[in-house]
């Protein structure tokens, strides 16, 4: 009796986040069913990356050692490729516009006719010097009817296509690839950071909704705006939570490191509550003790964070999307675990905002609470829908393989 069932093996899938504060390598195991589960981690504070990009490779490539090193003994498992994180200042996106027109309104849309609308959406004005790192589908429209998700074998003359579009300089994109693939890593693709940590965080209700997604890093806040179940826009901005440490380091007039100490354990992003408190000191150099103000920190800390939301706020409402985030503000990154941040979100997003936790995500909850990995998580997630993607496809090659030696095709 002829067999047509062909097994799935369970996979390994690893994300890797080179980012300004910390290497975050996450390993998660997918199984038959789809699902993912985090089966080890590993994390090394970053020394080699500035807003996001790689400043010195000999830094970098010793701090992704040492994080591979420690998710291999945590998941225990030998890594041999990654899903790797990128972003940065030069990456941009924007969505484009794609058209096929046929001889007739009652011609019947085929795979090729889909293939040319996407190839025309593909054509866009961009830098020589820039690399396309994501081409994500939208909606078609098919005379006139929006919403269409796949148009194959439906009847009409203009088939049209919305897509996002991010791209950015392929040298720049090549420099985190090039310290992973030093250490004899393959990186099995690229992904923009903010779109995996939404990836991590959002379930199919939120995206339908409309949700935005700001990731606060060290050194970069990178932005996802979901609607109808699709990505509309994404964002980027240099600016992080090295911007607000370096921000206190001049207004309270002492070192970074000091000051990161005092964001950390005092800072938040309201001055509720602070009038008339001061923290004292103490001074490891034999100098007298030093009283800061706790009003005064929050204050510089507050203008700092209200200006990064303002700023993305501004973008979104010029893009018209406000009115299309329902489900509100979801909130990552390191600077999500700054005190009351949630509120400051709120005030100036007039959105309600959360903190994220990763979404259909099991195993280690030390990395599907974290906001910090969100990005790495994200990553893992982005492997496993890929992954199970060529699967379908190579098994659909299988069956026509097999039913053509036996004469069906």
């Amino acid at each position: 009796m002829l067999n047509l069932f062909f097994p799935e093996k369970t996979t390994v899938i690893v994300g890797l986040e080179i980012g300004t504060a910390k290497v975050a390598a996450v390993v998660g195991e997918v199984t038959d069913a789809g699902g993912v589960n985090v089966i080890g981690i590993g994390q090394c504070p970053s020394r080699g990356v500035r807003k996001g990009e790689v400043v010195n490779a000999d830094l970098a490539a010793e701090d992704v050692r040492n994080a591979i090193v420690e998710a291999e003994k945590s998941a225990d498992v030998e890594i041999a490729s990654v899903y790797l994180g990128v972003t940065g200042g030069h990456l941009t996106s924007l969505n484009t516009h794609g058209v096929f027109t046929a001889a007739s309104d009652d011609h019947e849309i085929s795979q090729p006719d889909v293939n040319e609308v996407l190839a025309n959406a593909k054509v866009f004005s961009r830098p020589s010097e820039n690399h396309v790192l994501h081409a994500i589908r939208q909606h078609f429209t098919l005379n006139g009817q929006a919403g269409i998700t796949d148009p194959i074998g439906m009847l009409g003359g203009k088939l049209e296509l919305d897509m996002h579009v991010v791209h950015g300089v392929t040298t720049r994109l090549q420099n985190p690839v090039r310290v992973v693939k030093g250490l004899n890593l393959e990186v099995e693709e690229f992904v923009f950071s903010g779109l995996a940590s939404s990836l991590a965080l959002l379930d199919n209700e939120q995206k339908q909704m409309g949700v935005l997604v700001v990731d606060l890093g060290a050194g970069t806040t990178e932005y996802v705006v979901y609607a109808d179940g699709v990505i509309k826009h994404t964002g980027i901005l240099a600016v992080g939570g090295d911007h607000v440490t370096n921000d206190l380091s001049h207004g309270l007039r002492m070192a970074p490191a000091r000051a990161g100490l005092l964001k950390r354990e005092h800072g938040a992003a309201t001055i509720e509550g602070a009038a008339g408190q001061t923290l004292t000191l103490t001074n490891e150099n034999g100098f007298p003790d030093r009283r800061v103000n706790l009003e005064h920190l929050r204050r510089i800390m507050v203008a700092r964070l209200d200006e990064t939301f303002q700023l993305i706020d501004e973008d979104i409402g010029e893009q018209g999307f406000h009115e299309q985030l329902r489900a509100g503000v979801c909130l990552c990154g390191g600077g999500a675990r700054i005190r009351d941040i949630e509120k400051l979100a709120e005030e100036v997003f007039g959105l309600p905002a959360t903190l994220g936790r990763a979404n259909a995500v099991g195993g280690l909850r030390s990395a599907t609470d974290d906001p910090e990995l969100a990005t790495a998580v994200g990553l893992v997630k982005y492997g496993a829908i890929r992954q199970k993607s060529q699967r379908r496809v190579g098994l659909v090659g299988k069956l026509k393989n097999l039913a053509g030696s036996l004469g069906l095709f």
